[in-house]
């Protein structure tokens, strides 16, 4: 009787699911106990996050990660990827052409080619000084760059004239060499002549990248540190020369620098620029 009081006890134990039954605590049991109700069960703890700093790499110009100890590369500035002057096309030699430039004053007869006495000759004993233009007393040749992306240039100074090549660079500089009424004779860093209205040029100060691919640097020195690599054609603004100096202080795009005077076309051996 006791005996079977006592399996009874046991089996109604399991089915109740009492732990005392068992032997176990709910920990050994591996069971997770259940909030009561109305009680908000608590989140699992996250687990714990690494503090160490993740390495990152600079990237430079192609993409690619910098190795540790090496210094980036500076950046390169390539040239327009159209060419500076085009051959103009055939329908553009009629009244389209004339768009890129305002019209000449009216004159009696047309002129094959300027008067000789454009410029103001020196009176004799008198010191030499650099000839002037005869329209506007400034010093020739001098320099200027073009104020547009389209300028024509023609064969003699006139719109009646042919269009020989159409400039597409904006800023480009160029050497006046001699004036006649509103036109221009200008030469090109290919050495190209030909004659331009006034209205498409500036005084503005620019330059040319010539030869092969220049250093631009912080400081007038080979020492100094590079600021970007300029390709041949490259144009940009030329800011300051001191006289007779080797280096010029000049600016592309947003890169500002130095650059020697003769890895540029647009300024004079020796000459100053403010």
């Amino acid at each position: 009787m006791n005996a079977l009081s006592i399996m009874l006890t046991v089996l109604l134990a399991v089915l109740l699911g009492t732990p005392a039954a068992t032997g176990q605590t709910p920990a050994q049991s591996g069971s997770a106990s259940q909030p009561a109700a109305g009680e908000r069960a608590k989140p699992h703890p996250a687990p714990a996050q690494s503090t160490h700093a993740q390495g990152t790499h600079a990237q430079g110009s192609g993409g690619q990660g910098t190795p540790a100890g090496k210094a980036p590369s500076a950046p390169v500035v390539t040239a327009s990827p159209n060419a500076h002057a085009l051959k103009p096309a055939p329908a553009r030699q009629g009244a389209a052409a004339r768009s890129a430039e305002p019209a000449e004053p009216a004159r009696a007869a047309a002129v094959a080619e300027p008067p000789k006495g454009t410029a103001a000759e020196p009176q004799k004993g008198a010191t030499a000084e650099p000839p002037k233009g005869g329209m506007t007393g400034l010093p020739l040749p001098r320099w200027a760059s073009l104020k547009s992306d389209e300028v024509n240039l023609r064969k003699g100074p006139g719109t009646r004239y042919p269009i020989e090549w159409v400039y597409r660079r904006h800023d480009l500089p160029v050497q006046i060499e001699r004036e006649y009424e509103v036109w221009r004779l200008v030469e090109d860093q290919d050495g190209v002549k030909g004659w331009v209205h006034q209205a498409n040029l500036t005084g503005r100060r620019s330059f040319v990248v010539k030869g092969s691919e220049r250093t631009l640097r912080r400081a007038a020195s080979e020492d100094s540190a590079v600021v970007a690599r300029l390709h041949p054609g490259v144009v940009g603004r030329l800011r300051a020369c001191e006289a007779h100096a080797a280096w010029c202080e000049v600016q592309v795009g947003d890169y500002r620098g130095w650059l020697k005077r003769d890895d540029i076309f647009g300024v004079y051996p020796g000459e100053a620029v403010n």
